[in-house]
C-alpha cells in the first residue's frame, strides 16, 4: 500500500475522522500526562475552524485516514500542532512523511523555523522530534502548575 500525505482538500467534510484520529492517537498520554491533553475537548466543528486558519496535512493509505499535522504560520515560524498518527500505523513512516510534508510547507512560505511542543512526562517524543532535528528552547508551566509540564522544541531549516 501506498502512503500519501497531502493538503487537506477542498471538498473534505469528514471532521469526525480527523477529530477520532486525533483521540486515537493521544489516548496513550491519558494517565501519564498532568494536566491531561486538551484533545478531550476538541470537537469536528473546532478542527473545521481550525483547519480554516491552519494548513492541514493529512496522511491516507489506501484512502484511510492515518495521520494528520496542522501547522499555524505565525509570521516568524510554522507551529505545528496535532500531530497524529494511528498507533496502528507506528513505525511505518508515517510520523515522518507529515514531518517533511510539514518542513517542505515551511519552506516554501520562507519560513526558517518550526517550532512543536511535547510534555515533560513524553520522552518518547522529546526523543522523536530531536531526531528531526528539533532542539529545545524552553519548558513553559500550563495555568495553575508551578512546575513546567510543556517543552518547546525549535528546528532551524
Amino acid at each position: 500500500m501506498t502512503l500519501e500525505v497531502v493538503p487537506l482538500p477542498a471538498s473534505f467534510t469528514d471532521w469526525e475522522s480527523i477529530r477520532a484520529l486525533i483521540r486515537r492517537a493521544y489516548t496513550p498520554m491519558d494517565g501519564v500526562i498532568d494536566p491531561p491533553s486538551s484533545t478531550h475537548e476538541v470537537t469536528a466543528p473546532s478542527l473545521a475552524e481550525k483547519a480554516a486558519r491552519e494548513q492541514l496535512f493529512i496522511a491516507q493509505q489506501a484512502g484511510e485516514l492515518i495521520g494528520c499535522v496542522f501547522l499555524d504560520d505565525r509570521g516568524d515560524h510554522l507551529y505545528l500542532g496535532r500531530y497524529a498518527v494511528d498507533p496502528a500505523f507506528h513505525g511505518q513512516g508515517v510520523g515522518r512523511a507529515l514531518m517533511q510534508a510539514a518542513f517542505r510547507y515551511a519552506k516554501q512560505l520562507g519560513r526558517k523555523e518550526i517550532e512543536c511542543q511535547a510534555r515533560v512526562e513524553l520522552t518518547t517524543n522529546h526523543a522523536r522530534f530531536k531526531r528531526f532535528g528539533f532542539v529545545e528552547v524552553a519548558r513553559t508551566c500550563h495555568a495553575g502548575y508551578s512546575r513546567p509540564t510543556s517543552i518547546t522544541f525549535r528546528k532551524v531549516l
